[in-house]
């Protein structure tokens, strides 16, 4: 399922993603909040580009809204989010560096606690996969 998420930006705040975060973070889950902070810390670099930013916002503002394609109070009501949050960490990936990964990672052990540090592995794994490809990609177009 792709959703497009562009159209939602004007939901996201910082105070509105940190209030979803804290009252719905459990519920969530691990994975789901790792790509939201993963998200959250590369808008806030500044060496991310416009174009980027764009597509956070957008997919941080879907996340925030409680009635979306499937409401979040529902059994699987994150489904669609997580789709929504992983299609943008996808198309910004080149923009998280460690940094990016340490402070999602600190705040998942502090909510979550230490233990589930490990279940951001899946995750990264994906994200170190598409880096590897668009590094790839970029050797073959020279």
């Amino acid at each position: 399922m792709i959703i497009d998420t562009t159209k939602y930006s004007d939901n996201f705040s910082e105070d509105s993603f940190w209030k979803k975060i804290k009252k719905f973070g459990k519920k969530a889950g691990v994975k789901v909040v790792y790509v939201a902070l993963l998200l959250f810390y590369t808008l806030q670099k500044p060496t991310t580009p416009v174009w980027a930013k764009t597509v956070i916002i957008g997919a941080l503002g879907y996340f925030i809204l409680p009635i979306d394609l499937i409401p979040d109070l529902v059994p699987g009501g994150y489904t669609d989010d997580f789709s929504g949050l992983f299609g943008a960490l996808i198309t910004v990936s080149m923009f998280i560096d460690e940094e990016v990964k340490l402070n999602a990672k600190e705040r998942i052990g502090i909510w979550f606690g230490e233990s589930a540090i490990s279940d951001t592995d899946s995750v990264d794994d994906k994200l170190n996969k598409k880096t590897d490809q668009d590094e790839h990609d970029k050797d073959e177009d020279k």
